[in-house]
């Protein structure tokens, strides 16, 4: 059985809406289904519609919940489980997990112009690791991402 890894993305000098559709294409490129968790019906529809529409030669297909299956890519929820057996998860606006069982890799993606963003992952890296759940840290440097721990 393979462990969860969690990267924590501090998210510095691009938002989230530059940062997820990459990040989103590279799991894709794996081979692997992705579920965005957020918290809210909000952040889920600004979502939706982002992922269609990020780019203009290119759109990440993703369904929201509910309605999500094994067949999507990449589905949208602010609720627990995983609706389309994804391998990777990821977790806006500090929504949390309770269970990583099935998931290769989780990343926590905050902003990190916001103290109460900054906080709460903060306090999310600590639950990780006292429950002993291997946790890189990654910040965006001038070149490109660069892994600090």
């Amino acid at each position: 059985m393979t462990t969860c890894e969690v990267w924590f993305y501090h998210l510095e000098r691009q938002g989230l809406d530059q940062v997820l559709p990459t990040l989103l294409e590279r799991t894709l490129q794996k081979g692997w289904r992705a579920l965005i968790r957020a918290t809210s019906a909000e952040r889920i529809e600004h979502l939706d519609g982002w992922l269609w529409s990020y780019r203009d030669d290119s759109f990440l297909p993703h369904a929201a919940d509910p309605g999500g299956s094994p067949a999507d890519p990449v589905v949208l929820t602010a609720q627990a489980g995983n609706p389309n057996q994804a391998e990777a998860l990821f977790l806006v606006d500090g929504a949390e997990v309770e269970d990583l069982s099935g998931f290769q890799r989780c990343s926590v993606l905050f902003d990190g112009k916001d103290e109460a963003a900054l906080q709460a992952a903060r306090a999310q890296w600590r639950r990780f690791r006292d429950a002993g759940v291997s946790a890189a840290y990654w910040r965006q440097g001038e070149t490109g991402w660069e892994k600090v721990s």
